[in-house]
């Protein structure tokens, strides 16, 4: 297989899906002439006239929109810029977007996708840096998907842009240069299935996006060690992969769950709660939970650095658990 950027592969799929279907178009800040703050759409250029384009700074609109144009049929695409900035145009997601389908009792079907770069980067500071996945979590509605590979973005974007439901993307700013393998041929990935990025029978660590990696490398660290580390990735976290979860926590007796986003109430506390529920039996240890700490992303890099988890709080969290 070949092997392209996070970018490269996003756009792709976008493109593959734009050229099959012409209900599909997409907009938002910076998209058109910019090519998209990270790159994802520099090879539109001269490509889908009248269906890539620039909005206003007005996100409100920019989702309002997208919710009309999906209630007539269209497959809209917006790009939020800054997940930061979803807070802008909130009330257009919570109240009309998350809800039309149910109170119309499945009669008004959204063909909506937004999507857009969420979490750290090079000292972006507080209102550049969230990770607000857990909040799409907890207000039903919406499908939400945070890809952590070039393959993975390719393919859940590909089934996202044919669902019948609204969906949300959180793409880590730090992963749109990293590069994967990317077949030609056409595939999907389905919501709602984890994959297993590294077996293991000690410890179960179950993350997303950007702490994948930092859980693979956990991983190795902790295997010259002797401690077998099996890495989950949910891929999607509405709907998420209880049923792996648990297999896996039968396996090992042990779950920590690592994630970007703030400890307090993150995603985290939601899989660690199910598994204490329908898992109790099976643990061997209480569950952990690895996220940053409670406070607005400082822009200094060595604050930024001592807020956000790595590989190092994993592995100590692993070894806590293991005690």
């Amino acid at each position: 297989m070949r092997e392209i950027t996070f970018a490269e592969a996003l756009g792709e799929a976008i493109s593959e899906e734009m050229g099959k279907n012409p209900t599909i178009f997409t907009y938002g800040e910076d998209v058109a002439k910019q090519g998209g703050i990270f790159g994802a759409y520099k090879s539109f250029s001269g490509k889908f006239s009248g269906r890539i384009f620039d909005t206003p700074i007005s996100e409100e609109v920019i989702y309002g929109s997208a919710l009309g144009a999906a209630l007539v049929g269209m497959r809209p695409i917006a790009e939020f810029h800054f997940a930061d900035f979803l807070f802008t145009g909130i009330q257009s997601i919570t109240l009309q977007i998350e809800k039309i389908r149910y109170m119309t009792g499945g009669q008004g079907k959204l063909h909506l996708l937004l999507r857009g770069p969420d979490g750290i980067s090079n000292s972006a500071a507080a209102q550049h840096s969230e990770s607000i996945e857990t909040i799409f979590m907890h207000t039903p509605g919406i499908k939400v998907i945070i890809p952590s590979t070039p393959y993975d973005i390719k393919g859940l974007i590909k089934t996202a842009l044919r669902e019948d439901d609204p969906v949300i993307c959180f793409e880590h700013k730090m992963l749109y240069k990293t590069k994967g393998f990317v077949p030609e041929k056409e595939y999907l990935i389905p919501f709602g299935v984890a994959d297993i990025k590294k077996e293991g029978n000690d410890v179960t660590v179950v993350t997303m996006s950007r702490m994948v990696h930092e859980s693979l490398k956990a991983a190795e660290e902790l295997e010259h060690e002797g401690i077998s580390v099996e890495v989950i990735d949910l891929r999607t976290l509405v709907p998420w992969d209880k049923n792996q979860v648990i297999e896996s926590v039968k396996k090992t007796g042990r779950l920590v769950v690592a994630h970007e986003t703030w400890k307090r109430a993150g995603w985290g506390a939601e899989i660690a709660s199910v598994v204490q529920e329908e898992a109790f039996d099976y643990l061997d240890a209480p569950v952990i939970r690895v996220g940053a700490k409670n406070v607005p992303m400082p822009f200094a890099s060595t604050l930024q650095d001592f807020v956000t988890p790595n590989y190092k709080d994993v592995i100590n969290a692993v070894k806590k658990v293991l005690r």
